[in-house]
């Protein structure tokens, strides 16, 4: 797989990562027909291979931005990024099995522009499909021969413990008064629940192209940062997204009462439009008129433009950690043309 130079319209990115479908889909996909019958039709309609009736399908399995970081890395550190496509598809198959979980513990009824796989087969074999997800990552790397794979399982196992440390954290905001959750935790909550797979994603890069503990470790930051701006520019489009986009309908989260960043910023800023949010957040449900009122609430109140900055210093902190492991950054363009991707996305 050949390196695709950054470019500030975001073109290289966006080749960078069709350049990783096309390299690691073969693998994930292999690896998903192993499953047993009931448990791979629904993971093959979740990856959008299938149609419910279990039909051929177009889909596209994601964006591809995790695997293309455990490419990117490996590159990045002077490692040949084929013997990874192992390791890329694992963390993949990680990811897929967190946005199962997450689609069913939200009661999200879309993704990918099409009905979420729990609300196609029933929660018990969604949540089913998601363990077995997991499983095949960890197969995947422990029958790996590659000197790294061992460490590369042990860091993936420890960030799926902090995956799920984080998404429990989400879950228990949920049932805490607005004005009782502060932004320090729901930063620490959304560094577990998103930046941990990215920074592993990076490590495991790092690992297959035979770094150092500090270069690895300097990865793994660079990955939480990015990690981080990628989840405050997530939270603000789950506010403000054009669902023609993202498949969701708008202000998903605010109807769901979510506790995002955006939405904590705004609910502590003292102001009388923090108020009026915290107001709408204590009402049980929100209709569409609601949901407006409580978007226009959060962009008063300084939310938004809270979320842009700080996703704009998450990245200078990303940057500034990846010149730890890789000194000369020209030679980590992929790397930064994935973040600048990720920080820049509308969907």
């Amino acid at each position: 797989m050949t390196s695709t130079p950054a470019t500030t319209d975001g073109q290289g990115a966006v080749a960078l990562l069709d350049q990783t479908r096309t390299v690691v889909t073969p693998q994930l996909r292999s690896t998903v027909e192993t499953l047993p019958g009931s448990i791979r039709r629904v993971a093959m309609y979740h990856f959008g291979w299938e149609h419910a009736d279990g039909t051929p399908a177009a889909g596209q399995a994601g964006k591809a931005i995790r695997p293309a970081l455990v490419l990117a890395a490996t590159r990045a550190l002077g490692g040949d990024p084929a013997p990874a496509v192992r390791a890329a598809a694992a963390v993949e198959l990680a990811h897929n099995f967190t946005l199962l979980h997450d689609d069913i513990v939200d009661e999200d009824p879309t993704r990918r522009h099409r009905p979420t796989a729990w609300t196609v087969f029933g929660i018990p074999d969604a949540l089913i499909a998601g363990d077995a997800m997991l499983a095949l990552a960890v197969r995947l790397l422990a029958e790996d021969g590659h000197p790294a794979s061992a460490a590369a399982s042990a860091r993936l196992a420890a960030c799926v413990i902090e995956l799920c440390a984080g998404q429990q954290a989400d879950c228990a905001f949920e049932q805490r008064p607005p004005h009782e959750v502060t932004l320090d935790e729901c930063v620490a909550m959304a560094t577990a629940k998103t930046g941990a797979l990215l920074g592993c994603a990076c490590a495991l890069g790092a690992l297959y192209a035979g770094a150092g503990e500090r270069e690895v470790a300097a990865m793994d930051a660079f990955g939480r940062e990015a990690g981080l701006a990628f989840q405050l520019i997530d939270d603000l489009i789950g506010i403000w997204g054009d669902p023609e986009r993202t498949g969701k309908p708008a202000g998903a989260d605010l109807a769901a009462h979510k506790k995002s960043l955006p939405v904590v910023a705004a609910l502590g800023s003292g102001t009388a439009a923090g108020a009026e949010l915290a107001g709408l957040y204590g009402q049980p449900v929100l209709d569409a008129a609601a949901v407006r009122a409580a978007a226009d609430a959060v962009e008063r109140a300084g939310g938004r433009d809270w979320a842009q900055a700080e996703a704009a210093d998450r990245m200078a902190r990303a940057v500034q950690q990846l010149s730890l492991a890789v000194p000369d950054l020209a030679a980590a363009g992929d790397l930064l043309s994935l973040a600048e991707f990720v920080t820049r996305r509308t969907r």
